[in-house]
């Protein structure tokens, strides 16, 4: 009898031992962190091997501690798809440890502690070669130009008729005894386009010194009514003229865009410019001031970075400066060294690039694939 029963009781405990091995789930292994490349610091990555129970797994969660904690801490979690998590709430200066804690039937099954880490910043993006190459070329390219631009090499700019017009269009006004119309957009200052116009209003400024005709700059910000005045009055000074320049020339009108339209539509109206320049942003207000100037007889140039415009001024104005004409303005105008070599270089840069172009799309056929090395990371 006592026999029978030790054997039954040894067959109840082999069960028992067999079902809390059926329901017992293998946490994670290899739990490994390291430092988050190509950052400032502040970030390290944490990555496991997934439970071979992990179809049972609901989601892992990730404990950390540093070296002076006695207990892990809950960071956050993830999906039992996901095998990384990327800590970025650290500090450089301490050492951490990781466990990742398996959850099933709301109990966790923690694996062994990672390895110490210390995050700390790295000086080159290494994801980022493709770029420091793209800037030393085009550095290289630059300092050439610049070089034989100022050796007085002729750089050649091919001709922009609404630039080759200008000598013109102040040469027309000062003969027929009228003013000449400014408007560097509706832009503020912070405007790419805006800057482009001010340089532009410059060169023009300097040929309006020199023939004493009258100018109007309409400007819609304070802070572009500031700048303006300021190269208008640099400009008549440059050309030792700097008792012809008059406060007036520069004017403030107001901040609403329709309100500016109408305000130099009247302006056009009244005092009747020979020539208008309509150079920098402009929105739905175009078509309003270009046609005014147009039934005044004015000669009109204009130029914007805003697409949608463009056909309106192509059909009411004389001469348009079409995409980045208005960027190459100031050196066409100027012709100074440094903007008419960094005009060229880029224009070679912009030839790499499509032949670069050229060179993959080729390669694409022949199923060579190099465009892992153009990618940014």
């Amino acid at each position: 009898m006592w026999g029978l029963t030790a054997c039954a009781v040894s067959v109840q405990y082999t069960v028992f031992i067999i079902l809390i091995l059926a329901i017992s789930i293998v946490p994670p292994t290899d739990v490994i962190a390291h430092d988050h490349p190509n950052d400032a610091g502040s970030s390290i990555i944490i990555s496991w091997t997934p439970s071979q129970d992990n179809e049972q797994i609901e989601r892992y969660i990730i404990f950390r501690k540093t070296l002076q904690d006695n207990e892990f801490t809950n960071i956050g979690f993830v999906k039992n798809t996901v095998f990384t998590f990327v800590d970025d709430q650290v500090q450089d200066t301490l050492s951490y440890q990781y466990k990742i804690g398996a959850l099933a039937d709301n109990k966790l099954y923690y694996s062994h502690p990672s390895n110490e880490i210390r995050s700390y910043p790295q000086n080159f993006h290494t994801g980022r070669i493709n770029i420091l190459v793209g800037i030393i070329i085009f550095g290289i390219l630059l300092v050439i130009f610049v070089f034989r631009a100022k050796l007085g090499k002729k750089i050649f700019i091919r001709k922009i008729p609404g630039l080759e017009a200008v000598e013109e269009a102040v040469g027309r006004a000062t003969e027929m005894g009228k003013p000449i119309l400014y408007v560097p957009g509706l832009g503020d200052i912070d405007y790419t386009s805006t800057i482009a116009s001010m340089n532009i209003l410059g060169e023009v400024a300097k040929k309006i010194a020199v023939y004493d005709t009258p100018l109007i700059v309409c400007n819609r910000w304070s802070v572009t009514y500031t700048v303006a005045k300021e190269v208008v009055r640099e400009a008549f000074a440059t050309e030792g003229r700097p008792d012809r320049f008059k406060e007036d020339y520069v004017r403030y009108l107001t901040e609403a865009q329709f309100g500016f339209a109408a305000a130099v539509n009247g302006i056009m109206v009244r005092e009747q410019p020979a020539t208008n320049f309509f150079i920098g942003s402009f929105w739905a207000e175009s078509l309003i001031m270009a046609e005014t100037g147009a039934q005044i007889g004015a000669i009109q140039i204009a130029g914007t970075d805003q697409v949608l415009q463009l056909p309106f001024f192509v059909a009411a104005c004389d001469y348009t400066l079409i995409g980045e004409e208005l960027y190459a303005a100031s050196a066409y105008l100027s012709r100074q060294p440094l903007l008419l070599g960094s005009l060229k270089a880029q224009d070679y840069g912009k030839l790499l690039v499509l032949l670069l172009i050229f060179v993959l799309t080729i390669l694409a056929f022949l199923n060579i694939n190099l465009l892992p090395i153009l990618t940014i990371q």
